[in-house]
């Protein structure tokens, strides 16, 4: 018989297998591109349906046909500039805060006492290479709670269009319909479902091993070699599952508007009460779990050329 042969169980992409520092992660900006100035949105998870849609997209086996399709419901609060971060050589240069009067956002962050004119200290700043601006998220607008989410989001154009474009948005509310399009290609980033301390079978894939064995079914049959005399980092063990920073790349944007109470009781969530947005597919982490939607970073021409109508909602 030929010798048996088993990849690894468990990417070394991912490493360490630790719970995340904080729900909305940090993106590197440079990667994410988009044909709008803003790049970035903070959403809420609020659960999945099934979508009847007209698909019309060219070549289609189902060209012109009703089709059902899983969909993820995002609700969309409207989110504010907090500060503009400018950048030289790759680090931070200067922070400029231009809201100071919101009260939650004093609860959550300590404040200066005195806050200088953001205008003359933005037109002071010189010899610079980037801009990105810190937002919140008007949260308080929904169900959910009433302390903000924050997250530094990136800026497409010449470095006069983001400036100008941040001194135009100072002190207004930005909707997601701005700069979101319906059948626009998008990612979402966010932390995965928690699932606390979990074996290696479930944690990694491993195989279970023969009924009759010693020490257990759901385990590895050796922990390594006598030398080294160590257990290494690659043996597949119990620990953390869940909570990871994952990215879910190419969703297709079926819809996207003001709720109106079009969705209501939605399981473990409620009515959405601010703006939507519908993608196609699944998204990592819970009912009311904060996402970061951005332009799409690697766009394919599968999925950039699908093209549905939505038809109703089930």
């Amino acid at each position: 018989m030929p010798t048996k042969k088993s990849p690894r169980k468990g990417s070394l992409q991912f490493w360490p297998r630790k719970r995340a520092s904080k729900f909305l992660p940090r993106v590197n900006w440079s990667f994410v591109k988009g044909k709008k100035i803003l790049k970035g949105f903070i959403v809420y998870k609020a659960g999945m349906a099934s979508a009847i849609v007209k698909d019309t997209t060219p070549n289609s086996m189902t060209l012109n046909k009703q089709i059902a399709v899983p969909v993820t419901i995002l609700e969309a609060p409207t989110i504010k500039i907090f500060s503009v971060r400018f950048y030289k050589d790759s680090k931070v240069m200067k922070d400029v805060i231009v809201e100071h009067s919101n009260k939650e956002l004093k609860k959550k962050l300590k404040m200066p006492k005195q806050i200088k004119n953001h205008a003359e200290e933005l037109e002071k700043i010189k010899d610079y290479d980037d801009i990105t601006i810190i937002v919140y998220s008007q949260v308080k607008k929904t169900n959910l709670k009433k302390t903000p989410d924050m997250s530094e989001i990136g800026l497409n154009g010449t470095l006069d269009e983001k400036l100008n474009f941040v001194k135009e948005k100072i002190g207004k509310e930005i909707s997601v319909s701005e700069f979101f399009e319906k059948n626009q290609v998008v990612d979402l980033r966010g932390l995965t479902k928690g699932k606390g301390l979990q074996g290696p079978v479930k944690r990694f894939g491993i195989t279970l091993k023969q009924h009759k064995s010693e020490k257990g079914q759901r385990r590895p049959g050796s922990l390594g070699p006598w030398h080294p005399a160590r257990v290494t980092f690659r043996v597949p063990q119990a620990g953390q599952l869940g909570m990871f920073t994952r990215v879910i790349y190419n969703n297709k944007i079926l819809d996207l508007g003001k709720a109106e109470e079009k969705f209501k009781n939605i399981k473990n969530y409620g009515n959405l009460k601010t703006d939507y947005v519908i993608v196609c597919g699944s998204v990592q982490g819970t009912a009311k779990r904060q996402l970061v939607l951005t332009a799409s970073s690697r766009e394919t021409k599968k999925q950039t050329k699908k093209h549905y109508e939505l038809l109703e909602m089930r």
